[in-house]
């Protein structure tokens, strides 16, 4: 049974949680004393029905709030997927947390309210499913229930949506109007919406195929550790282990190890389970080599006709997660795959405006939760991909050296 991740995401009050609530509740996905739990703090606050959103909103200060701080995280499965949902702040100030619930998504639904239409926020959630590579994309049109389940209303938002999203590098967008509070096409198709010829959220959920969206093509394995049994009995055992961010490794296949350029051939892989034939992503393993050769953490293992960028000089997006400014000439540690580098901004090229998708070339300075263009330099090679080939190998965190905090 394979897995899908997906993030949801939207405006303040779209009902992202109560959505989230919904599909764990319609499909039998949470326990007795979770559902006793909310409907006792339901009736507290004097609600006329139980409240799905507190399934999702762990922390006080949400629940106080009524909204999503915090990226919770909740896990269910049907007889068709397992699935993994990263519930993501619809505030702006929490764009930060946003970027680092959906970056391992598969999937992203942005939900927009039927009585407001396209916001800001809704475009700056797509746009950065888009800037993160996310492959999916499905606009929930939400609330239906208190505009009538009125079609028209329906289509002039996807409409508006689509005509927008054609300027975004996504190819596969899916629109479902919606009731999360009464589960009209959450789970099931909705009666009342006949006009609606489409499938329900889940059975999309389900259905959508992803099996195509991982690159098998560029091989690629970052060495995460070491592995040297200090036992007699494995006295001459010498494996790599990490897991496979690209690609598919067999036994036997020639490889190279970067930046050293030696060559050998692949002569075990190996799991917590046993021996393989073939390892593709994500899997963990750990490989053994022909030859012994010197090979350290942060080195990449890949097929000889078929190698990463080697570079100290590139130019990458940035989405800005700390208060005090990106300026050009601040330095940081770069995190990319396994490997740790000092790095320095030489030039920010420009700030961009997510709503008019405008690029602001004179911007001297990226501040909290925006992105932008920048050009770093890193003290020793890279062995970098594009991101668009592998989300994996083309993209990496930016970590301040004094608080050891993630910035960017």
């Amino acid at each position: 049974m394979d897995l899908l991740r997906f993030s949801t995401a939207g405006s303040v009050d779209d009902g992202k949680s109560t959505l989230i609530g919904r599909l764990l509740f319609d499909s039998k996905g949470i326990f007795e004393d979770q559902l006793a739990a909310i409907e006792q703090t339901s009736r507290r606050r004097g609600y006329s029905q139980v409240d799905l959103a507190l399934l999702t909103d762990g922390l006080r200060a949400e629940r106080e709030q009524g909204i999503t701080i915090d990226v919770a995280y909740r896990y269910f499965a049907t007889p068709k997927r397992k699935f993994i949902i990263a519930d993501t702040p619809g505030h702006v100030q929490y764009t930060r947390n946003m970027v680092t619930g959906a970056s391992t998504a598969d999937l992203a639904i942005v939900l927009v309210d039927a009585r407001k239409g396209v916001l800001e926020q809704s475009r700056r959630h797509a746009f950065i499913a888009s800037l993160l590579g996310i492959p999916h994309l499905v606009v929930a049109v939400n609330k239906m229930d208190l505009v009538g389940y009125d079609e028209a209303v329906y289509d002039a938002i996807q409409q508006e949506f689509a005509d927008w999203a054609s300027r975004l590098d996504v190819h596969d967008i899916a629109f479902i109007p919606i009731s999360a509070l009464h589960g009209d096409n959450v789970v099931q198709r909705s009666l009342a919406m006949p006009w609606y010829q489409g499938p329900s959220l889940l059975y999309h959920l389900e259905h959508v195929y992803i099996g195509s969206d991982r690159n098998l093509i560029d091989v690629r394995f970052p060495v995460q550790w070491i592995v040297r049994p200090q036992t007699e009995a494995h006295h001459d055992y010498r494996g790599y282990a990490g897991q496979v961010a690209a690609g598919v490794f067999k036994k036997g296949d020639e490889v190279v190890v970067l930046p050293s350029g030696h060559r050998t051939r692949i002569k075990r892989l190996e799991t917590m389970d046993g021996e393989v034939e073939t390892a593709m992503p994500p899997l963990s393993v750990t490989m053994l080599l022909e030859d012994e050769l010197d090979i350290s953490r942060g080195d990449m293992i890949c097929r000889p006709h078929n190698q990463p960028a080697v570079t100290q000089d590139f130019e990458a997006m940035v989405c800005w997660m700390a208060d005090a400014p990106l300026r050009a000439g601040s330095r940081y540690s770069l995190k990319h795959t396994t490997r740790s580098v000092k790095a320095v901004v030489d030039d920010l090229r420009y700030r961009m405006d997510v709503n008019t998708l405008h690029r602001d070339e004179g911007a001297a300075e990226l501040g909290l939760n925006e992105i932008g263009r920048v050009r770093i330099r890193t003290s020793t090679p890279l062995l970098l991909d594009k991101y668009e080939l592998s989300r994996t190998t083309g993209g990496f965190i930016l970590i301040d050296e004094t608080t050891l905090d993630t910035v960017g």
